[in-house]
């Protein structure tokens, strides 16, 4: 290894050399990670030389402040040409102030005498909201922006680099949440579609517009890695998993198989240099050398597929870790039908640094065939929800002076001793019918921006007989692949095609060919199903026999010698980790939108609230709660939850107004005398219906049950708690949570045998109030309090009469018992008690009304209680 190591001689600020630290910690001085060697910047060259690479590789600056500041991602052109996203808002202090300004920009950067080095700067788009991404596409950019889903393009018509044209498109609507947690790293993949992070969907130009389909879930964080084959590999914060749902593209589901089955042993050990313990996890996150002991989930990840660096590197995972001032280089073995990750050097990193601002947040292959790496170059790295004053990290950031570290950025090459660059490319100088050759170059950057300048272009009649000569006769696998999906594109892969692809001697090309095959597999094409199921390679070739599978169920065929085979399959394949998997997530599926189609039968409005609040949980939640509600084990940490269960959990199944608050503004602290790494985020920038949809889907699963909340519900406790600024503690939650009011003094009147009343607040349970006859609509029962009193909810308890509850019913409040406001909820009564919450109100009286009824049971209450604070 290179160690190059900072150098006290000469510096201007006053250092500690983390050697000399090292050897007080040896020698019993200071804890380590306590003692502060580093404050402010480093010059350039001090920084370069606190790196340390792997032998044989070393790093090259092309590109720094102050032509860019705060870099967050980048992508090339055609042409060569790098753009890069420019998060200049982003914490600018401890406080994150000012971070919602639109003052971030996309620039633009051309190496001209191609030293490597980039020396023409231009600003390409200006006064942005914290851009997330860019994806050039021919002569234009595509771009996505903070708290929107809408997409748009950005050319410069008149060669000044700078874009004077724009167009919307992509209308995606407003997008909430923590900026942390919003779409990133769009991508063009091998199958000519558009990925992005958290999105459960995905996007594909046609006809110059955009078609969207929608995928199982959306995944990942900060930025998407693709191989050869269009595998992506996503990376998560929330959970800490550096590399997840990479065995198989999206939309046939996120396949996850055990730890142990697709990580190495002790993968998601860190080990930086950098002895800083600003780890948002606090000090069980911090190792014995004083910095970072585990992943926080990376990003910016990629998949080395360049040919100027050493062989051994291709196809490896390059993710870099941001808070541990590292870039892990991992090897992805791929056998028997699924792929593992492993650290390629033992107990040992990539890259790292002792500079307290290296800050990897972005890697990428790159047109001359090497590695570029971003390093956003500053003191903080998490986002103001996770540094509020009196936070862990807080004081960390503060002790060192993090906060004054902004307004820097580089960007490396990654270079090797053998490395030589490859020319300059000229793609949106070229003829469509030129670029079919690029699609067998060794690197492949050059044969994803050649097929996607081929597919956007729509110049079938200029290259369709080239690119079918190429996937029929190319001498290259990787050739005669992108030719195939090439043609996908173009909507020109044909059936006669395909028939010779399924026979290609490459597994990767047949399997290709089989997901090309899946329109005409819906449509029933015997012949391609008749070659499919016949093909020689089959029986022996478990990627081919996977895909098979996934294309069968996807296509949603109704050839019974497919379905037959599949189900075949899966039998003869039940005990295969992946098959055993893919088969278990297709019940779950079938009983998920069973029980979806029941929910949306019984009460429409419920079913599709619930629907919604899985996809924005799934988008976010499970990553911390778990897909079974029941809180992620901390990894590293036996018997630890990074987040509580949700399985009966009183905050959640009690009042709504809890999990509405936390969603409002976050909790922070202990819960029942336990401590939590992951920290929960006030998300209070989504709309009132989603965070409705949130608390309505998680008091509705893992065994949970509980009324619909409503958005009126949230919109009142939004404006209630409108000037609260800091994260909730359960303390604080639990004084003002709704609670019974004491029933001395209440009058009760009804619309039906309004004697049995008392029975209702006896406080026995066993006796009840009832109508005596069968629920009809316009019953009504009316509490009057002796004062006008805050109000916030109202219990039903039928338990003992079994769905006597009001099955559809309205809740009134009024002052007076005459002037009545419009319903202050509204909903269907569960089986043996109905819990009624809304945003805290003030009146005298309360009515339950009946709004429509089909049972012939009685309405019953065995206690009735109202609520509030």
């Amino acid at each position: 290894m290179n160690k190059n190591t900072i150098s006290l001689t000469g510096l201007a600020l006053s250092l500690l050399s983390p050697w000399t630290f090292a050897e007080t910690v040896a020698t019993g001085g200071n804890p380590a990670g306590t003692e502060i060697y580093q404050r402010g910047y480093l010059s350039q060259e001090q920084a370069l030389e606190s790196i340390e690479l792997q032998e044989g590789y070393s790093l090259k600056l092309v590109l720094s402040d102050p032509d860019i500041k705060e870099p967050v991602a980048m992508a090339w052109d055609g042409n060569g040409v790098l753009y890069v996203v420019e998060m200049r808002t982003y914490m600018q202090d401890a406080d994150a102030t000012g971070e919602q300004k639109p003052t971030s920009r996309i620039s633009r950067h051309e190496d001209v005498d191609g030293d490597g080095i980039y020396e023409k700067h231009s600003v390409f788009v200006d006064n942005l909201l914290l851009p997330r991404f860019v994806l050039p596409l021919d002569d234009r950019i595509l771009v996505g922006i903070t708290n929107t889903k809408d997409l748009w393009t950005y050319r410069d018509t008149d060669g000044d680099g700078v874009a004077d044209e724009d167009v919307k498109v992509f209308e995606g609507g407003p997008r909430g949440g923590n900026m942390e947690h919003q779409a990133s790293g769009m991508i063009w993949n091998i199958d000519n579609w558009l990925y992005c992070t958290y999105e459960p969907y995905r996007l594909r130009f046609v006809n110059g517009k955009m078609e969207k389909e929608v995928l199982p879930k959306g995944e990942g964080q900060w930025g998407l890695g693709k191989d050869n084959v269009g595998r992506i590999f996503y990376s998560r914060a929330g959970g800490e998993r550096p590399a997840i749902s990479f065995q198989q593209p999206m939309i046939y589901g996120p396949l996850e198989l055990d730890p142990k089955l697709q990580e190495a042993p002790g993968f998601r050990n860190v080990y930086p240099i950098a002895a800083v313990p600003d780890v948002q996890g606090g000090l069980r996150r911090v190792g014995e050398h004083g910095g970072l002991n585990q992943f926080t989930g990376g990003g910016g990840q990629s998949i080395y597929r360049g040919d100027r660096l050493p062989e051994d590197l291709q196809g490896n995972l390059i993710l870099p870790e941001p808070v541990g001032r590292l870039i892990r280089r991992a090897k992805v073995t791929r056998e028997d039908g699924y792929s593992v990750v492993s650290n390629y050097y033992e107990e040992d990193e990539f890259v790292r640094s002792t500079d307290v601002n290296f800050r990897p947040l972005w890697s990428a292959t790159s047109p001359d065939g090497a590695i570029m790496l971003i390093d956003m170059h500053r003191g903080i790295i998490q986002q103001g929800n996770w540094t509020r004053p009196g936070s862990y990290l807080r004081g960390v950031i503060d002790e060192w002076g993090l906060a004054e570290n902004v307004g820097k950025g580089r960007i490396y090459r990654l270079e090797h001793t053998s490395y030589e660059p490859d020319v300059k490319p000229r793609m949106l100088d070229q003829s469509t019918s030129e670029l079919v050759a690029h699609l067998s170059h060794p690197n492949g950057w050059w044969r994803d921006t050649a097929q996607k300048l081929i597919v956007l272009r729509e110049d079938g009649a200029s290259t369709i007989p080239a690119l079918e000569k190429l996937a029929r006769e190319g001498r290259s696998e990787l050739g005669r692949l992108h030719a195939l999906w090439t043609l996908e594109g173009l909507s020109a892969a044909k059936p006669e095609l395909l028939l010779d692809a399924l026979n290609d001697s490459s597994s990767i090309v047949r399997v290709a060919a089989v997901r090309i095959s899946e329109p005409y597999l819906s449509r029933d094409h015997e012949v391609l199903a008749g070659a499919i199921l016949g093909n020689s390679y089959l029986p022996k070739d478990i990627e081919m026999q996977l895909q098979v599978y996934n294309s069968i169920a996807y296509s949603a065929t109704t050839q019974a010698k497919l379905v037959e085979f599949s189900a075949k399959l899966e039998k003869a394949k039940a005990e295969h980790p992946v098959f055993k998997r893919l088969a278990g997530m297709h019940r779950e599926v079938a009983t998920a939108r069973a029980a979806s189609a029941a929910m949306r039968a019984r009460n429409k409005s419920f079913g599709e609230a619930m629907d919604r609040g899985k996809v924005a949980y799934e988008q976010l939640c499970f990553a911390c709660h778990g897909a079974d509600g029941k809180g992620v084990p901390m990894p590293g940490a036996a018997g630890q939850l990074l987040a509580p269960s949700f399985v009966g959990n009183p905050r959640v199944v009690g009042s709504d107004h809890t999990p509405i608050r936390t969603l409002l503004h976050g909790l922070t602290g202990d819960l029942d005398g336990k401590e939590y790494e992951g920290l929960m985020v006030g998300m209070g920038n989504n709309s009132d219906e989603w965070i409705a949809d949130v608390v309505t889907y998680v008091r509705n699963s893992f065994g949970n049950e509980a009324p619909q909340t409503s958005p009126k519900t949230v919109a009142g406790l939004r404006s209630l708690h409108s000037k609260r600024t800091e994260p909730w503690t359960q303390s604080e939650l639990e004084a003002i949570a709704p609670k019974p009011l004491s029933r001395e003094g209440w009058k009760l009147t009804a619309s039906h045998n309004q004697e049995s009343l008392p029975e209702a607040i006896d406080g026995k349970g066993k006796t009840r109030y009832t109508t005596g006859v069968s629920q009809k609509k316009g019953m009504w029962v009316q509490v009057e309090l002796p004062e006008s009193t805050w109000l916030s909810g109202v219990k039903l308890d039928y338990g003992p009469s079994k769905n006597d509850g009001p099955e559809y019913y309205a809740l009134y409040l009024s002052e007076d018992g005459k002037n009545w406001k419009k319903p202050v909820a509204v909903g269907k009564a569960l089986q043996n008690k109905t819990d009624i919450f809304f945003a805290p109100q003030k009146a005298r009286f309360a009515k339950i009304e009946i709004t429509n009824a089909t049972t012939r049971l009685y309405w019953s209450i065995h206690e009735l209680e109202l609520l509030g604070n």
